[in-house]
C-alpha cells in the first residue's frame, strides 16, 4: 500500500530551506505526493475556464490545497478525493481571485521562493508573475526528484504487477497474430489486450518497428506504416506498456513473421546477450549509468552492429515512462539500490532484419533484477 502522507511529510521536510510555497499541476509529481490521479491524455488540448490554476499548493507547514475548475472537479470525479482540501472554481468565477486568496493564507515573505513543477504551463507562470511579482521561481520537480528516483519495495511491487499485466496482454496478443495482418491490426490488439487485462490504457503510444528485405523500416510515419501488411519475411518489434496504480511499464519483444533467417536469429541473439550484459552490470553502489550502457553496447559493437544500436540503453521509469537518470554515455549517475531502469538494446536496420528487447530492471547490489522474464526466445508466427 502506498502511503501518500509519508511521502508528503518527507517532501515538506526537504523543502523547508528551499521554497516558501510549491505548486504542482495534475501530473506524475502531484500523483506521487498526494494520490491525485491522472487520466489518459488527449492529442489535442481540452480547455476549461481557469485551467491555469488546476493543481495543488503546499508549503513546508500546510497540507495541500487542490484548486480545480468545475469541469475537472465534476466530470473528472475529483471532488470525491479525501486527504486534501479542494477549492472549485466556478465557470464564471475569477481564477486570479481564488489563487490570491490561497496565497494570502500562507503569509509568504517578501520575494518568496515559489517552486513550480516542470510541467506547469507557460500560462500558469504568466498569471503567477502578475499575482506575485517579486517571486523567485525554482523547479519543484527538481526538489522532488530525490524522492522519486529511488523506489521503495512497495513501489517496486506495484511495478512488478504492471509488468505482469503487460506480459499477460502480450501473451493474448500472440494468440491473435497471423500472417496477413496489418501493423494497425497488431497495434489495436495490443491496446485492447492492455485494457482487457486491467491497464488504464497504454503508458505511451504503442509502437511497432518492423523491417525486412521487402519491408523497409520507417520511423515516425504512423499513417504510412499502419496500413502495411506484415508479409514474411519480416521482423516485428514491439514497444508498449501498461499503466497500473499510477505506474508505467515499458516492454519490448521481437516476433518473426515467417521462418526466421540466419540474420534474424543472429541479431536477436545479439540483443539478448547485450541485455544480459546490461542487467548484470546494473550493480547498485558499484557502477554508474554510463558504465551499464557501455557494457551492453560493447556486445553489439563487437559483433559489427554498433551503428545499428541507435539510442541509449535505457531510462529511469516509474510514475512517468521516461524519468532521469538515463543509461547513456555522459550520464555518470551512481546507481542506488531500488532505482528502476529499462534495459532495451536494439539492432535496427532499414532494409534488413531488426530486433529489440525491453524489460524494467531494478538495480541491486549484485546486479539487476528484471521484473518481467517471459518470451526470451525469438517468437515465430507462420
Amino acid at each position: 500500500m502506498i502511503l501518500y502522507n509519508d511521502r508528503l511529510r518527507r517532501f515538506q521536510a526537504m523543502i523547508g530551506g528551499a521554497a516558501d510555497v510549491v505548486f504542482f499541476p495534475i501530473s506524475a509529481d502531484l500523483h506521487y505526493l498526494t494520490g491525485v490521479p491522472r487520466d489518459i491524455p488527449n492529442y489535442g488540448v481540452t480547455m476549461h475556464p481557469g485551467a491555469w490554476l488546476e493543481g495543488a499548493w503546499l508549503t513546508p507547514q500546510h497540507e495541500p490545497v487542490l484548486l480545480l475548475p468545475r469541469m475537472t472537479a465534476e466530470f473528472g470525479g475529483l471532488e470525491r478525493l479525501s486527504g486534501v482540501e479542494i477549492r472549485v472554481l466556478g465557470d464564471w468565477d475569477d481564477p486570479a481571485a481564488l489563487v490570491r486568496d490561497i496565497l494570502k493564507r500562507f503569509n509568504l515573505p517578501a520575494k518568496p521562493r515559489v517552486a513550480i513543477s516542470d510541467t506547469a504551463t507557460g500560462e500558469t507562470v504568466i498569471h503567477l508573475q502578475k499575482l506575485v511579482p517579486d517571486a523567485v521561481f525554482i523547479s519543484a520537480t527538481a526538489l522532488l526528484r530525490p524522492l522519486r528516483v529511488v523506489k521503495s519495495e512497495e513501489e517496486i511491487a506495484v511495478m512488478r504487477r504492471a509488468g505482469a499485466v503487460t506480459e499477460a496482454a502480450f501473451a493474448d496478443v500472440l494468440k491473435q497474430l497471423k500472417v496477413g495482418m496489418t501493423e494497425l491490426d497488431v497495434v489495436s490488439e495490443v491496446d485492447y489486450q492492455l485494457r482487457r487485462h486491467g491497464s488504464l490504457g497504454p503508458s505511451f503510444t504503442t509502437s511497432l518497428y518492423n523491417s525486412g528485405p521487402n519491408h523497409p523500416l520507417m520511423f515516425g510515419q504512423r499513417l504510412a506504416t499502419w496500413p502495411r501488411v506484415l508479409t514474411p519475411p519480416v521482423s516485428v518489434l514491439f514497444d508498449f506498456g501498461a499503466v497500473l496504480d499510477g505506474f508505467c511499464y515499458d516492454y519490448g519483444r521481437t516476433v518473426s513473421f515467417g521462418a526466421p533467417s540466419e540474420e534474424q536469429v543472429r541479431v536477436h541473439r545479439l540483443i539478448m546477450e547485450s541485455q544480459a550484459a546490461g542487467i548484470a552490470a546494473l550493480k547498485a553502489d558499484a557502477a554508474t549509468t554510463s558504465q551499464v550502457d557501455a557494457a551492453a553496447r560493447q556486445v553489439i559493437a563487437d559483433a559489427g552492429y554498433g551503428e545499428t544500436f541507435r539510442h541509449r540503453l535505457g531510462h529511469g521509469i516509474g510514475m512517468d515512462v521516461h524519468e532521469p537518470p538515463f543509461l547513456t554515455a555522459g550520464d555518470e549517475t551512481p546507481l542506488q539500490s531500488g532505482m528502476l531502469f529499462t534495459i532495451e538494446p536494439s539492432i535496427t536496420q532499414f532494409n534488413s532484419f531488426s530486433a529489440r528487447v525491453e524489460d524494467v530492471v531494478v538495480a541491486r547490489p549484485g546486479g539487476g533484477e528484471p521484473l518481467t522474464r517471459g518470451y526470451q526466445d525469438l517468437i515465430v508466427i507462420e
